[in-house]
């Protein structure tokens, strides 16, 4: 996983859990979402660059 990937999904997965929490704090149904989602594609691209390694050995 380069740096910077890694860097790039860390930085989603924590700004959609900071957006996750503030929206459920406020009761805004829609930021939870969208938190959600960014948590999510930061996820899904930490678990694509960790497949990708695997296979490079």
């Amino acid at each position: 996983m380069t740096a910077g990937e890694k860097a790039k999904a860390k930085t989603e997965q924590v700004e959609g859990k900071a957006k996750e929490t503030l929206g459920d704090a406020v009761g805004n149904e829609r930021l939870t979402a969208e938190g959600q989602v960014e948590k999510s594609i930061g996820d899904a691209r930490e678990a694509e660059e960790k497949a990708k390694s695997a296979f490079k050995r």
